[in-house]
């Protein structure tokens, strides 16, 4: 006789930091908020959603990140011209995917990103080291404990497309990779946090300082090799 216990699924309560983009995202998309337009302050938006204001100050960083908003020394936080789109592939409302529409995610993400890689080995900058180490901590502290760091894991990967100077690589993968994460829980990809893994982050990281093109790119493509075969499994 079938367990029904097999039937049941975690339940995943939100974080304040996503409840916030959530919301945030609505206003964009529904044309409440415009390019240009000034958030209210962080006090405000604090007492508003009714949480800390680290909460409102770590979804404000987010977005900035992805390039949907924009903070301006002594004036504010607006919302940025550009990248708005890209906030649809970020909190995707998709909960369900199919094995072919994952596996040309899979793909395309292999790609974009072993070509934004080999780009930042060659144009990264002293402060773009610093940026990028910092990103591969704040991974590295969570994933040696054994906890899911998929936040800070996509921070990583996305530091590196920024790191690359090209924009257009960084603005694709803005769109693919939270789709890609989002799903992982479907088809259970990632529930361990191996050795490899954190050992292929570490070597990215030294590769592109030490401006290894060809090895960062190789790195970057055996790094997503498991996840490539996961998903040709799937389709078969």
């Amino acid at each position: 006789m079938k367990d029904v216990l097999d039937d049941l699924k975690e339940v995943v309560v939100e974080k304040p930091v996503d409840v916030i983009i959530r919301q945030i995202k609505e206003l964009l998309i529904s044309g409440q908020l415009k390019p240009g337009d000034k958030l209210p302050p962080e006090r405000k938006l604090s007492e508003k959603f009714g949480v800390g204001r680290t909460h409102v100050r770590e979804a404000i960083q987010k977005l900035e990140f992805y390039g949907i908003l924009k903070t301006k020394p002594q004036s504010g936080t607006y919302v940025a011209g550009i990248g708005i789109s890209a906030l649809e592939g970020l909190i995707s409302d998709i909960l369900k995917i199919d094995a072919y529409s994952f596996m040309s995610l899979v793909e395309t993400r292999v790609l974009l990103e072993t070509s934004a890689v080999a780009l930042a080995a060659e144009r990264r900058t002293e402060a773009d080291i610093e940026k990028l180490e910092l990103s591969l901590n704040n991974y590295l502290a969570k994933a040696k404990q054994g906890i899911k760091a998929v936040d800070e894991d996509l921070m990583f990967h996305l530091t590196i497309a920024e790191v690359s100077k090209n924009q257009v690589l960084k603005s694709l993968l803005l769109i693919i990779i939270p789709d890609i994460i989002s799903n992982y829980s479907v088809f259970k990809v990632c529930d361990t946090i191996t050795d490899k893994a954190l050992n292929e982050h570490t070597l990215l990281f030294q590769q592109i300082k030490e401006g290894d093109a060809a090895g960062a790119q190789a790195t970057m493509k055996e790094h997503l090799q498991g996840v490539m075969d996961f998903a040709k499994m799937i389709v078969q």
